[in-house]
């Protein structure tokens, strides 16, 4: 896996938002998938499409908070939505709707959060996904690695006959963490393979709370 060198100082800031102090998201937390940092292509995140594939396009601008999320910027975010789109009997998890996700997702594309640890760990963490053709991903701390390559099974579902709702078949996929130092540091999640996969949040707890 090929990482990409962590600038010397670091220039991205937390989204904010009531997700931590100064807006950094908590581990242990709730990572929300959207909520990467500010900070733009090459520092805050690393997306090969030049334009959100979601917001503002997908979902066209019409003044509300969903639709124009973060619509200036190049990671394709979208949101669950009701009418048999994201709710339907295809989910092995069934999300809440309006919940923001990052989509369009494709190998070598990154996300950085910065994160406050506030317990060492170990962790257990858990993705809400979905990934019509499987694939791969991996975490960075700082930009060293806290995982192997983590392979993402399949969501898709023959029994659903409207193809274009593979992509909406959402499922969680646990995986383990290792200690890591309280404060402040920089979570990098990365798409190593197949891409097409949507991230809707990561959810970090220690091993006793295991969801």
């Amino acid at each position: 896996m090929s990482l990409l060198p962590r600038p010397r100082a670091y220039q991205g800031r937390p989204f904010g938002g009531d997700v931590g102090p100064a807006g950094a998201q908590l581990i242990p937390g709730r990572l929300m998938c959207a909520y990467y940092d500010i900070g733009g292509e090459g520092v805050a995140f690393h997306d090969a499409a030049h334009r959100n594939q979601g917001s503002g396009l997908l979902n066209p601008p019409d003044g509300s908070y969903l639709n124009g999320f973060r619509a200036d910027e190049a990671v394709g975010i979208s949101y669950t939505k009701g009418n048999g789109i994201d709710d339907h009997p295809f989910n092995a998890v069934q999300p809440a709707l309006g919940l923001l996700y990052v989509g369009w997702t494709s190998p070598g594309n990154w996300l950085r959060y910065t994160v406050d640890v506030t317990a060492p760990g170990p962790y257990t963490a858990t993705l809400l996904y979905t990934a019509p053709q499987g694939g791969a991903i991996a975490l960075t701390l700082d930009d060293a690695p806290v995982t192997e390559v983590v392979e993402v099974p399949s969501t898709a579902d023959d029994a659903d006959e409207v193809p274009w709702r593979q992509a909406h078949h959402w499922a969680e996929l646990t995986f383990p963490l290792p200690p890591a130092e309280p404060g402040r540091h920089v979570l990098t999640l990365h798409t190593v393979r197949t891409g097409l996969m949507n991230y809707a949040w990561l959810d970090v707890r220690g091993h006793e709370r295991a969801v």
